[in-house]
């Protein structure tokens, strides 16, 4: 057995224990997949991830990133989560305010400049309008009429995300979902009187059952790019995420003149410490 590095981090807060956690093994050298899955499986998180050598000179450093159940290419809180624990531990980029992660989905750009950690949304493997008869099993499946959908898209960046807009926050937040079969996004635009200008909540399949996670970095990416370009938001803007669950996640959309779109949030280290592995 030997003493791994270990950090579990909350994820777009800056109040520990009110985002998203992610467990991060800072030294995956040498572990199988099988190893790293049974972490995942102990961890009991929706993510963990393991730090390795990267295989690209552009990359600081390459990730593994895994659930209890498959390794996913990408996911969002994992990579900025993954991130602050690289750099809490000495990790050094070759760029200068910049940091390169390599991950099965290819190169993601990590920015650390006054505010809090971001990254580059990557590009939509799917995108496009919804079928109008999903739409309508949507509608079922999270318990609204169908006319109190406004809109609807293709929002998928790797774990299949599909994503509808509701009239409001409080449309969103009443949801009570039924079982779904679907990776699947609510927004609901907040009034004036919040902190946020969007609420998000995010849910997926588990088994005999729908669980809801409770803040989101790739489904906040993709719809990001929807609203973007639909026009029906404007960077910056501020989503909350986890209002539902008794978390206050807040995810900084922001876009560069060139269209790249920026996802961003605080990040807490909450343990500190080893963790035994052969």
């Amino acid at each position: 057995m030997s003493a791994r590095e270990f950090r579990q981090v909350d994820v777009f807060t800056d109040q520990p224990y009110l985002g998203n956690p992610v467990a991060v093994v800072l030294d995956g050298t040498g572990l199988d997949d099988d190893t790293m899955l049974m972490v995942a499986q102990w961890t009991n998180l929706s993510e963990t991830t393991f730090v390795l050598p990267p295989t690209d000179p552009a990359a600081d450093y390459r990730v593994r990133i895994f659930t209890p159940s498959r390794e996913l290419p990408f996911a969002g809180h994992p990579t900025l989560g993954t991130c602050h624990a690289w750099l809490q531990s000495g990790g050094e980029p070759r760029g200068e305010g910049e940091i390169v992660q390599e991950c099965l989905a290819g190169l993601v750009r990590i920015r650390r400049n006054d505010g809090p950690l971001a990254f580059a949304a990557p590009p939509l493997i799917r995108s496009g309008p919804v079928d109008e008869q999903l739409v309508e099993r949507i509608a079922g499946m999270i318990g609204l009429a169908r006319e109190e959908i406004v809109d609807s898209q293709w929002v998928d960046n790797g774990p299949g995300w599909v994503a509808v807009l509701v009239r409001d926050a409080q449309t969103a937040l009443a949801i009570q979902p039924n079982v779904t079969d679907l990776e699947l996004g609510v927004v609901g635009p907040h009034d004036g009187e919040s902190d946020a200008d969007f609420e998000v909540r995010a849910f997926f399949r588990v088994p005999g059952g729908t669980a809801e996670d409770p803040v989101t970095g790739s489904l906040n990416a993709s719809v990001a790019q929807w609203l973007l370009a639909s026009g029906r938001a404007t960077a910056p803007y501020v989503a909350s995420q986890g209002t539902a669950l008794g978390r206050r996640g807040r995810v900084h959309i922001s876009a560069d003149g060139d269209g790249t779109v920026w996802v961003g949030g605080g990040t807490v280290t909450c343990v500190t410490g080893v963790i035994e592995l052969s």
